[in-house]
């Protein structure tokens, strides 16, 4: 046993009570219970009043089930935004929000219902609504507490419902702006319908999926009359993969610059199709009917020809005339270059047929059926089944059996592959659906709006003139004022402009109704005599008073006299019972959050949005052109726009394929931070990736962070300010940690401006790991542990830690909320919280001279660990303090050493790493000239102790 003494109570050993499991699943909730008691949220309001604001909108999820990982994702993303712009000192006040009205909640009511063998339509529509609203305000309460489990801040006592009277109200005005200006009407036109729902659908509701045993059949159509004789008797022969559209059909389209040619069949049959399509129809129909070219001609000289329905002896409907009309859409890519038209099943039917005096006929109904008194198909149940359903709709279905009996059916199949419309929310099949609808028209020019205000604001923004063709006269459209707010307001990532971009360019006119019960109702009265919208502001102001009053149950027909007023009778108007959009709800709310005296701490227009980029075409783009409608532009100065979250091999997640992540869970396990940790690291603009081992990598790089401030806690155990150093007086080793600090600070301050959070996340956990554990710290372990406390260089060391740790604990509130609320505690115990503080004061103390020569001490630094290893893996030495080491450099060798953390440095013509013969100092241990024997002690640790 050695006789030398024991110096270990001697070193100035880090200290702190700070523990290294983390322990969050138990801690977070009691961190959460302490600020909702503190209302750190309040305090936070308070500290920030009067300083420039920051609205981040928040778009609304639904209030329909737990949150799932996308929720977790959106909602981390937005309170990154929230933090890190409190934390540059701004005032963000932050109202949540939620989507309460629409199908998917009362789908889920009629299921309650369907089990209970009840029927919806026995249910008065008050108490349904009321049974919905309570189903919503339970799930509302359920996320509120999932959202501020993730540690999301925000004013969730006073969130934003669309249920809330106030904000009904509010959306109901927003749709009499529409009605008032001449932007809404009603027309019939062909919709996305769900049978299963039966309802219309806008296109943010439809989803396509891929289907491979769709049915295709061929027609033959008989031509009864045409300029070309050659035609009369023969065939026009239409292909379809709806079989269910043929018994509403009501003429044919060719394509003007097609070419024909009759096909001729050994048996004198004769049948009309595109040349370029020749073959294929020739082996759909089969190999037995051989097939010939005969008379060829362009499709302009079918003008005038004229054909009947294959059921034409049905008489009625069917025995009126099949006109073949010219069809610029018509294509030769598939089919026959051939297509029938029913109007009420297709958009260029109906605009095909609607120019050529032929009217939809209404023949489906809401639930798929054809009409009772249909002539073909109505009336049967066993044939009125879901016209889109098999076997209705398959080759040997009804429609099909009876097309043969015809003689029209040419070829059927079930072996189609194409990608099928299905609701997003049901997942069945959808229809174009003919039905009268509320629209907002897209090409109209909005004469409420100042043209000459709007266009010399935008000649001012891009600097030139008025146009020559008198544009200040020229009132714009809805599509043209959203196409140039588009143009004006900033994209994150700039993608998303493109996106948005295309989809408003090419867009139909807004349908905003629905044929539903709970929602916002479309509260207008249409004269029964003219089908005149009434549009008559009192009548509004008392509609939109009474709802505002009592919610959407106050309309009712009971009081349509007192919503009409004196002198108008109730029997001479219809009131409309359809409701409204869910994305007309949604696309509202910046009028009753931002602009609304509920929230006067909010403003218009809001700074940023912030969903995922299936809301180009949902809430970015209905909220467009809700305030471009209104108010001449865009309610948001930025759009920001994150992915999906895949599974752990880039697949869609699905509860089907069992590859979902619950958030929950790995809160329940893992805790929150670590949920945070993975959403911010990601390059959430694109779609990325979670799993198990994603967030086992994402754990360890949590540790190491957490370590991190342990390690700082310990060093700073003690500190006071009489300690500090100036930076001027600092060794260089510090002064160039300055230099990177400062550096680091501008670089963040650019991600926080630029929403680049996962660059933020990665420079701060780079730093902390590479800069500051494997470099400086290591070095100055030394210096701390051994020093003198009043030596400049651990008290230089030491100022620098705290301002580090400032730093740091700041920079990683955002991200990690629980975890520096329990560092900042640690050290500050009465210090309130962490997120109460504000953007660290760094300063300036780049030094690029001085940062060139240390990256090059830094690079010689890594070649002498490279050398070193091979001496430690064949165990001649257990660590870099056994090595001497010999190398090319004028440095100073004692600088070195602290560099390497070696023995002894030695000037040299090249590197070389040898083991040391000198003897170890018993407090330092480091390997010295001056230590005599091992344990005994160098000079430095003999004045220390002194």
């Amino acid at each position: 046993m050695s006789d030398k003494p024991n110096y270990k109570e001697t070193v100035f050993l880090p200290k702190t009570d700070f523990p290294m499991k983390a322990g969050l699943p138990q801690k977070e909730p009691l961190i959460l219970a302490k600020w909702e008691e503190e209302d750190v949220y309040g305090q936070l309001r308070k500290a920030r009043a009067g300083r420039e604001k920051f609205i981040l909108h928040d778009g609304p999820p639904y209030a329909n089930g737990d949150i799932h990982i996308g929720h977790a994702l959106n909602k981390t993303i937005k309170d990154m935004v929230v933090r890190t712009q409190s934390l540059l000192g701004k005032d963000v006040p932050y109202v949540p929000g939620w989507d309460c009205h629409g199908l998917p909640i009362e789908w889920k009511i009629e299921e309650q219902y369907r089990k209970k063998k009840r029927d919806k339509n026995d249910v008065p529509a008050k108490e349904f609504r009321a049974e919905c609203r309570d189903y919503a305000a339970k799930w509302v309460k359920v996320q509120t507490e999932q959202f501020k489990r993730l540690g999301n801040i925000g004013d969730y006592d006073r969130p934003y419902l669309t249920m809330r009277p106030e904000a009904e109200a509010q959306i109901v005005a927003e749709l009499f702006k529409f009605a008032e200006t001449g932007q809404l009407y009603r027309g019939a036109k062909p919709v996305m319908w769900s049978p299963v729902e039966q309802t219309a659908l806008a296109d943010a509701e439809v989803e396509y999926e891929d289907l491979a045993d769709s049915p295709q059949i061929d027609v033959a159509f008989e031509i009864v009359e045409s300029k070309l004789s050659e035609l009369v008797g023969a065939h026009a022969v239409v292909w379809t993969t709806t079989p269910w559209t043929i018994p509403v059909n009501q003429a044919l389209a060719y394509g003007p610059e097609v070419d024909y040619v009759l096909a001729e069949g050994s048996q004198g049959e004769k049948w009309l199709v595109a040349e370029s399509l020749f073959d294929a129809f020739q082996a759909r129909i089969g190999s037995e009917r051989s097939l010939t070219k005969g008379m060829r001609f362009k499709g302009t000289e079918l003008a005038g020809t004229v054909a009947r329905h294959p059921m034409h002896h049905l008489g009625g409907f069917y025995a009126r005339p099949r006109p073949l009309l010219a069809g610029h859409f018509v294509t030769t890519d598939s089919g026959t270059g051939i297509v029938h038209m029913a109007p009420d099943h297709g958009e260029d039917d109906f605009e095909l047929c609607k120019a050529n005096g032929i009217d939809p006929v209404f023949a489906v109904m809401g639930d798929g059926r054809y009409r009772d008194d249909w002539p073909w198909l109505g009336g049967d149940d066993e044939r009125r089944r879901s016209v889109i359903n098999k076997p209705f709709n398959a080759p040997d279905g009804p429609i099909c059996s009876d097309l043969r009996e015809a003689g029209a059916l040419l070829s059927a199949s079930a072996d189609y592959a194409h990608s099928y419309p299905h609701s997003w929310r049901s997942k069945a099949k959808v229809i174009y659906r003919c039905t009268p609808q509320w629209f907002i028209a897209i090409d109209r020019p909005l004469h409420h709006l100042d043209p000459k205000s709007l266009a010399e604001e935008r000649w001012e923004e891009e600097g030139g003139e008025p146009n020559d063709n008198g544009g200040v006269d020229d009132f714009p459209t809805l599509r043209e004022i959203a196409m140039d707010e588009i143009d004006r307001v900033r994209f994150v990532p700039e993608k998303g402009r493109r996106r948005i971009q295309a989809m408003v360019e090419g867009r139909p006119d807004w349908l905003i109704s629905r044929q539903r019960a709970w929602g916002v109702p479309i509260a207008l009265f249409v004269e029964k005599k003219t089908g005149e919208l009434l549009v008559d502001p009192e009548v509004n102001a008392r509609i939109t008073a009474a709802i505002r009053e009592e919610g959407v149950d106050a309309w009712d027909e009971a009081r349509a006299a007192e919503f009409l007023g004196a002198g108008r009778d109730p029997d001479d108007y219809e009131m409309v019972r359809d409701i409204l959009d869910v994305w007309f709800d949604s696309g509202s709310t910046h009028a009753f959050v931002l602009e609304s005296g509920d929230w006067s701490e909010q403003r218009w227009p809001a700074d940023l949005y912030l969903e995922g980029s299936d809301q180009h075409r949902g809430w970015f783009q209905s909220s467009l052109l809700e305030s471009c409608g209104t108010r001449g532009r865009a309610p948001y100065e930025a759009v920001l726009t994150h992915g999906f979250t895949m599974d752990a091999r880039g697949k869609k997640m699905s509860k089907s394929l069992g590859n979902t992540v619950n958030p929950l869970k790995v809160m329940e396990t893992s805790g929150a931070d670590i949920i945070r940790l993975w959403a911010l690291s990601v390059d959430f603009t694109e779609d990325h990736r979670i799993g198990d081992e994603i967030l086992k990598g994402v754990s360890d790089q949590y540790r190491k962070l957490r370590n991190n401030f342990r390690y700082m806690l310990g060093a700073l155990d003690g500190f006071r300010e009489d300690e500090c150093v100036a930076p001027a007086d600092m060794p260089e080793l510090e002064r160039y940690m300055l230099h990177q600090l400062s550096t680091l600070d501008h670089k963040l301050r650019r991600a926080v401006d630029d929403f680049d959070f996962n660059s933020y996340v990665r420079m701060l956990t780079d730093f902390a790991n590479e800069e500051l554990s494997a470099f400086f710290f290591d070095i100055r372990k030394d210096c701390l542990y051994c020093d003198a406390p009043g030596g400049l260089k651990r008290r230089s060391y030491r100022t620098l830690l705290d301002m580090l740790f400032h730093a740091m604990v700041r920079w990683l509130a955002p991200v990690l909320v629980f975890t520096t609320e329990e560092v900042w505690g640690t050290r500050y115990p009465d210090g309130g919280s962490v997120h109460l503080l504000e953007w660290p004061e760094i300063g300036d103390h780049r030094d690029e001279a001085l940062a060139a020569r240390w990256e090059k001490l830094i690079a010689l630094r890594e070649q002498v660990n490279e050398a070193i290893e091979p001496l430690r893996a064949e165990k001649k030495i257990r660590s870099s303090l056994q090595a001497e080491v010999t190398v090319d450099s004028r440095e100073d060798p004692t600088l070195l050493e602290e560099l390497f953390i070696t023995s002894t440095v030695h000037p040299g013509t090249q590197l070389s790493v040898t083991p040391t013969d000198h003897a170890k100092c018993g407090r330092c241990w480091r390997h010295l000239p001056e230590v005599k024997e091992d344990g005994d002690l160098c000079a430095r640790c003999e004045e220390v102790l002194k």
